[in-house]
């Protein structure tokens, strides 16, 4: 583990970086924006349960929900860390304003009472004797809204916000613990870090008499969440400039959150790289986020399968004829979205119905319909994508009349290989070219009946982008059927089952023509 950690140190402490400045930024924005809010109820206590209750249906929309739903915004959508700390600061919104309209409550009234008394303003009653009376329980607020941030910013990863979520998803696709750890360990350390600081700050506060708080403490943890808000968004705006210069255009390519996808997208990106284009990578994107963010203009292509566009984006029936697919939406993409859809690559990633390998031989298994006498005591377990799509687990369990023991269970793609490989549940639907396969032991029934529609992998890229970045349309045609079906099986082995850097797989085959053997 210690080796490992060697090998990944520079992009862990990126990565940690990443996470802190998610956890800073929304804190400081929760901060800037629940403290006054938390006043105004002290001052219009008629506002107080609707505010409130806002902030707790806010809290209680689940992460992914979120993102999501903030997806289409123009102003705080699309992905990365705009749309993340957005999200961010929904979740850490109530405990700030529930507990500086609490704290500020909790003031003695003779205390309050004194101090208008001696003619105090109530703008120098709340600076100089509420807020520094309430401060503590202020600070308490921060805190759980600091350890919110922490926990939920891993979930910022799936659009591509980066943080230590990256590892995680990572890690729970290549089936490895150990990236699992290596995002978990250092989240989990962050949030007791975070927890014990600001506990530490709450404490002495809270044994500090009023009158030694010049001006507020508070005063002095918003300045500081203000002043890295503000440097990140100056950083942000200059680094924006700098890639908007007409002379050095930037191609952004986005893959979604699997590693054939991961790999696909490093294969465009060195493409791209070796003709002098600079490339920016924002891989890892949860769900149909690239097509959003493509259609958007928040990235200019990503890989994507035939049968996925045609069924799943376009909501055709399926069709088995691979070059009518490829036909049809190449030009409804053209005519609806803008978008050129390249040549095939080469080889077609179908659905995959799995089985332990064990369970294969001893049953002699080969095709679905000889699956289906021993289903009714099998237990399944589908991506959420499968259950749902028009090409999915319906039609599918319809034309070969299977029956399971209950009903399948829905999880994330990844972990259903775990199940599998672990016997907790039987059959899944994966991905014909998984890496996983071989390295799991695992066994493709064959589609007899000819289900599933073909799933040929192409480029999809935005028209205007390719007209805007010069060598950028030649280069992503260039790639038209440059893998076999068996070269993308085994590049997605190097990565999946030997654990290797997918930079450093892609940049083997493309010297070579060969995947390279480590």
């Amino acid at each position: 583990m210690m080796a490992f950690l060697s090998q990944h140190l520079r992009e862990l402490l990126s990565l940690v970086r990443e996470h802190l400045l998610l956890v800073l930024l929304s804190t400081g924005l929760a901060v800037a924006v629940g403290l006054p809010v938390g006043v105004l109820l002290t001052r219009r206590p008629g506002l107080r349960r609707p505010v409130l209750g806002l902030a707790n249906v806010l809290q209680t929309v689940p992460s992914l929900a979120l993102f999501g739903l903030l997806m289409p915004l123009p102003l705080v959508g699309g992905i990365g860390i705009r749309a993340a700390v957005i999200a961010l600061v929904l979740y850490a919104l109530l405990p700030v304003i529930r507990n500086t309209a609490t704290g500020i409550e909790g003031v003695d009234r003779n205390v309050r009472e004194a101090a208008l008394a001696m003619g105090m303003t109530d703008w120098q009653i709340l600076w100089q004797v509420e807020l520094p009376l309430a401060a503590s329980v202020i600070l308490a607020g921060v805190r759980v809204a600091v350890v919110i941030s922490v926990g939920v910013a891993t979930i910022a990863a799936a659009i591509g916000a980066g943080g230590l979520g990256t590892y995680i998803f990572r890690g729970l696709r290549m089936n490895d613990n150990r990236l699992i750890l290596l995002g978990a360990v250092p989240a989990a350390l962050l949030a007791l870090l975070a927890d014990s600081l600001i506990g530490l700050l709450e404490s002495r506060i809270g044994h500090t008499r009023a009158r030694r708080l010049p001006g507020g403490s508070l005063a002095l943890v918003l300045g500081a969440l203000c002043i890295a808000t503000c440097g990140y968004a100056m950083f942000h705006a200059a680094g924006a400039l700098a890639r908007g210069k007409p002379h050095n255009p930037v191609f952004l390519i986005g893959s979604k959150d699997y590693t054939e996808q991961v790999i696909l997208g490093e294969l465009i990106a060195q493409t791209l790289e070796a003709r002098g284009i600079d490339v920016e990578r924002r891989f890892e994107l949860g769900g149909s986020l690239c097509h959003e963010a493509l259609v958007a203009g928040q990235i200019d292509a990503y890989p994507e399968y035939t049968g996925t566009a045609y069924t799943v984006i376009l909501h055709h029936p399926p069709l088995p004829d691979p070059r009518l697919v490829h036909e049809r939406i190449r030009r409804e993409y053209a005519d609806r979205f803008a978008l050129e859809v390249g040549p095939p690559l080469g080889f077609r990633n179908d659905f995959a119905i799995l089985v332990r390998g064990a369970d294969a031989r001893r049953l002699g298994l080969r095709t679905l319909s000889e699956s289906a006498r021993y289903t009714p005591g099998w237990h399944a377990g589908f991506g959420q994508d499968f259950m749902s799509r028009p090409d999915g687990y319906p039609g599918f369990a319809k034309t070969y009349g299977l029956r399971f023991a209950d009903r399948p269970k829905e999880m994330d793609l990844s972990l259903t290989y775990r199940a599998l490989a672990s016997g907790e549940i039987d059959l899944i639907a994966g991905n014909s070219t998984d890496g996983l396969v071989a390295a799991l032991d695992l066994f493709q029934l064959e589609d007899d009946r000819g289900y599933f529609p073909p799933y040929e992998a192409v480029v999809i890229a935005r028209r205007d982008s390719l007209s805007r970045v010069p060598g950028a349309r030649e280069a992503l045609l260039g790639l038209g059927g440059v893998l076999s079906t068996e070269q993308m099986r085994r590049l997605n082995y190097e990565v999946d089952g030997k654990k290797r850097d997918v930079a450093e797989v892609v940049r083997g085959w493309r010297r070579t023509g060969h995947v390279e053997a480590q």
